[in-house]
């Protein structure tokens, strides 16, 4: 298990950091999947092991959006972004595409989220991807589709627009 921890951890941070945009937060969620996960190691049955953390990390994560904002999360709201619980330091060291991807981000449903994250950010096949969100494979597609959809009408709706999106 420490093996995957020094070999995963940051993806597994990553991948929460960008569901909850909270640094704290998303190292303490961190944890929590590596500590579920040495719990649950006999429920492993051999494979993709950074998929099976990814998908203990997405339920550790949304427990914890359920618990903070249980309604928005019942409407299947954006949770609002906590840019002011950030510092300074934090703040700068995002470059301005990053920042505006990352409100952009924040602002979408919760599956539309995931499935960018996973798919474009954390660059999942649509095969993990589908075994992580225990989707379809062609769901995956049409939601990836319908999220990058979302995503350039919300950058563009701040003024920021990307070719590649």
């Amino acid at each position: 298990m420490q093996h995957w921890y020094q070999k995963y951890h940051q993806d597994i941070y990553n991948y929460i950091y960008f569901m909850i945009g909270d640094h704290e937060q998303a190292k303490d969620l961190m944890q929590d999947t590596f500590v579920r996960a040495y719990h649950r190691f006999d429920s492993f049955h051999g494979g993709d092991e950074k998929g099976w953390l990814v998908r203990i990390a997405r339920n550790i994560t949304i427990d914890h959006i359920r618990k903070q904002k249980p309604i928005a999360f019942l409407l299947d709201r954006p949770t609002t972004l906590q840019a002011l619980d950030k510092t300074p330091e934090q703040i700068s060291m995002l470059n301005e595409s990053e920042k505006e991807l990352y409100h952009a981000l924040q602002k979408l449903k919760i599956s539309y989220r995931e499935v960018i994250i996973l798919r474009k950010i954390k660059e999942f096949s649509i095969k993990e991807t589908s075994a992580i969100l225990h989707w379809s494979e062609n769901k995956v597609k049409v939601q990836l589709f319908r999220a990058m959809k979302s995503l350039k009408k919300e950058l563009q709706k701040e003024g920021y627009i990307h070719e590649q999106i």
